[in-house]
């Protein structure tokens, strides 16, 4: 069942940085472009590396793992470069009274 969860302040997360989120069920990299947020798995799908510890590139929309330099697209989750093969989730993200919420499940 889906449930909405609420992550952060909007003030907390910088334009161009992205935060690592865990809960019981979830492990969501939360990333900031401007006025807009993006919520994807944070787990590279090559192996089990934080994307939220790599480089978010605001143009393209992407983040980069810091390990071995797969590029997933912020707003499918599909990857965008080797070695990365399979695409890592997302999630529906909406910003209420100043918090940055997301849809789980």
């Amino acid at each position: 069942m889906a449930r909405t969860v609420t992550l952060c302040k909007v003030a907390e997360l910088a334009p161009g940085a992205a935060r690592r989120f865990d809960g019981d069920d979830y492990r969501i990299a939360l990333v900031r472009i401007g006025d807009d947020f993006y919520a994807i798995g944070d787990q590279c799908s090559h192996e089990n590396y934080s994307l939220a510890e790599g480089d978010v590139f605001t143009d393209e929309r992407e983040i980069e793992c810091w390990k071995h330099g797969s590029t997933f697209d912020l707003t499918n989750g599909e990857p965008q470069s080797l070695p990365a093969v399979k695409a890592v989730p997302t999630y529906d993200v909406t910003v209420e009274d100043g918090e940055v919420k997301v849809v789980i499940g």
